[in-house]
């Protein structure tokens, strides 16, 4: 499934789903926050989601186990 997305659109997606606010990964990645959001719909669209707790199960292997903020 995660397949579909574009090598920018899934690191995005790792990295929220590790826990990275939007403002942390703009930053880390030399992005706006603005870009980063837009991603992230494309990725949800794509995966056919609606939240990033969803990101754990959509692309498992995270950092992160516990809750997302």
């Amino acid at each position: 499934m995660h397949d579909q997305l574009t090598p920018q659109e899934a690191q995005i997606a790792r990295l929220a789903r590790d826990g990275l606010s939007n403002p942390e990964i703009a930053a880390q990645l030399f992005l706006s926050t603005r870009t980063i959001e837009w991603h992230l719909r494309k990725v949800f669209t794509k995966l056919q989601i609606s939240s990033r707790l969803q990101l754990q199960r959509a692309l498992p292997g995270g950092a992160s186990t516990g809750p997302m903020a």
